[in-house]
């Protein structure tokens, strides 16, 4: 007779604290870890993890499922990659709150900055709400394969309250600024996890419109900030320029000593300014020593755009030949592609658009490299364009065109325009290992046709604990224990991300030895027939959500215990006695 739901026997277990891994057992009932260590007794299914390890579920910080949670209940990527909780609304977008006659304005808005289609927004989603705590009550309704937290964005927030004014830029008024607080102190008391904003010049509509929230006060996020101080709960989110990165990283300690919440930014490495880091990363350090709840958030690969022919992006899209066949079916614009008068007319021809990055970053041979099997996020320079067309004897526009026909047309290039400024990951091991950083801008969910950053936790597991041969290698209990506990903690979540009795059944089986990253691939499973980018992981061997297996072997079960977490939760009950 079963004693157990489920027993995961003789695995390494690494439970998130950041203690050293040890071999044991898990036992598993009612959703929650029952016994640890020696578990007797037998489970109604039991997964062999003898040497494997096991972790808790990985909780990912920035993601934009605002959408694809309104009509898929599959969270992938990132449910592909051990994600067990996943929080959106990053970055100040998202669809609620919302008036109808604002609608399109916001799918504009995600179109632009996230790199989701219009149609697809436009079909996908019921608009089932207008507040914010309407679209917590129309989410509550689903079921999914991880856990989501939604977070309320700015945006949104700033046109629902201010209408044109508000997507126009203009000041807010003491009056606007009212409504806002009140709507975000609701909001969190409702179950958002916290509020985000963007004040990012990179962050526009799709007709090239800045974010409304781009140039906001600072009275206009004191008084939203308060808004959470006044409710007692909720983080605080932003990316920024930091065009003036003293006065900004000073408005946001501002924000957190006057308001008391915690409050992270995003942090990575620019090309133009490949020590600018160092300053903002500085200055959060120094704020996390002083007591302030303030972390960066921090990726673990190069953020890039990958290019290719059914990608929103090519090293051609400017090119007025290319242009005649952009509209084509992804076939029939391979067979002209491999035509040799139509090539040869091609390669004759120059790029034609004031778009700085299709202008410039796309010319960029020596910055640009195929990705190809294994895949390999921190390659040398005899991988890029550049090496290759020498290699070849032909030029780097010849070299793309090749790489991007192989596999029928699917062949893809990578262009890291973060976090690689010299060619190495050497400053984002730096990142990583701060103690005032968290692991974070996956953007699973978003740039559908760009970017496929939702498998950022299986570059943790491989590359930096196995397989990293161009610098120091990092210890899986401190990689665990970031991606699990500490994000947890961080947004509030207490009953989960540790391997512990009472704790929330949200664990991982991983062939760590095994455990591979697939070549990213197009689908075409989203509303409106759209295409998105894909990426999947061989050696999970099993992921559960609150105790029930969501994938096995890298395959879906149909499973879907995941809900909407509304707000903070408490930390587990420690009644339930280890084995």
């Amino acid at each position: 007779m079963a004693t157990h739901d489920l027993i995961i026997r003789g695995g390494t277990i690494i439970d998130g604290s950041g203690a050293p891994a040890f071999s044991g057992d898990v036992a598993v009932s009612g959703g929650l870890i029952t016994g640890i260590g020696k578990v007797n007794g037998k489970g109604l299914e039991e997964i062999d993890a003898r040497g494997q390890v096991v972790t808790p579920g990985f909780v990912d910080l920035h993601t934009h499922y605002d959408g694809q949670a309104a009509w898929a209940e599959a969270i992938s990527p990132s449910s592909l990659h051990g994600v067990t909780t996943a929080v959106m609304g990053n970055c100040g977008v998202g669809f609620a709150p919302c008036k109808p006659e604002d609608h399109d304005h916001l799918i504009r808005l995600m179109e632009g900055v996230e790199d989701i289609p219009f149609p697809v927004l436009a079909e996908g989603l019921p608009w089932a709400w207008e507040s914010f705590p309407d679209y917590l009550d129309f989410l509550s309704t689903r079921r999914f394969d991880t856990d989501l937290c939604a977070q309320l964005p700015h945006a949104a927030l700033r046109v629902f309250v201010m209408g044109d004014r508000g997507a126009n830029r203009e000041e807010a008024t003491p009056a606007d600024i009212a409504a806002m607080k009140q709507l975000a102190k609701d909001a969190v008391l409702a179950g958002a996890m916290g509020f985000s904003t963007s004040r990012t010049l990179n962050h526009r509509t799709s007709d090239g419109q800045p974010t409304p929230t781009l140039t906001a006060s600072q009275d206009e996020l004191v008084g939203i900030a308060m808004g959470l101080a006044e409710a007692g709960r909720g983080v605080l989110q932003f990316v920024s320029d930091f065009n003036d990165p003293q006065k900004e990283a000073a408005m946001l300690r501002h924000l957190v000593e006057i308001s008391g919440r915690p409050l992270s930014v995003s942090l990575a490495q620019a090309d133009v300014a490949p020590e600018g880091w160092r300053l903002l990363l500085g200055a959060i350090e120094a704020a996390a020593a002083d007591g302030l709840p303030m972390r960066a958030q921090v990726a673990p690969r190069p953020v890039g755009v990958l290019l290719g022919l059914d990608l929103t992006l090519n090293p051609f899209s400017a090119h007025p030949v290319y242009r005649e066949i952009a509209h084509l079916p992804h076939a029939e614009r391979v067979a002209r592609l491999h035509d040799p008068d139509f090539r040869a007319r091609l390669l004759a021809d120059e790029p034609s658009t004031d778009n700085p990055f299709l202008k410039v970053m796309l010319r960029s041979f020596g910055k640009i490299f195929q990705l190809s099997d294994p895949v390999d996020y921190e390659p040398g320079p005899e991988r890029t364009l550049e090496a290759i067309a020498a290699r070849r004897g032909v030029r780097p526009e010849e070299a793309a065109l090749d790489l991007m026909l192989e596999r029928g047309g699917q062949g893809m290039l990578y262009l890291p325009f973060l976090n690689y400024a010299q060619g190495s990951l050497d400053p984002v091991a730096e990142m990583m290992q701060s103690p005032a950083t968290l692991p974070g801008l996956s953007d699973g969910g978003a740039h559908v046709g760009m970017i496929c950053d939702g498998s950022f936790t299986t570059t943790m597991l491989t590359h930096w604990i196995r397989d990293r041969t161009r610098g120091a290698k990092l210890s899986p209990e401190f990689l665990v224990h970031k991606q699990s506990r500490a994000t947890a903690e961080w947004i509030g979540l207490r009953d989960r991300g540790l391997i512990a009795p009472g704790m929330r059944a949200d664990l991982n089986v991983i062939n760590l030895s095994g455990l591979k990253l697939h070549l990213p691939e197009v689908i075409h499973d989203l509303p409106a027939g759209g295409r998105r980018l894909m990426q999947r992981a061989s050696g999970y061997t099993a992921t559960i959500l609150k105790g029930e297996v969501t994938h096995r072997d890298g395959t879906p079960t149909g499973a879907k215990p995941g809900r909407l977490v509304r707000g903070a939760q408490h930390a587990a009950a420690q009644a339930v006695a280890a084995e």
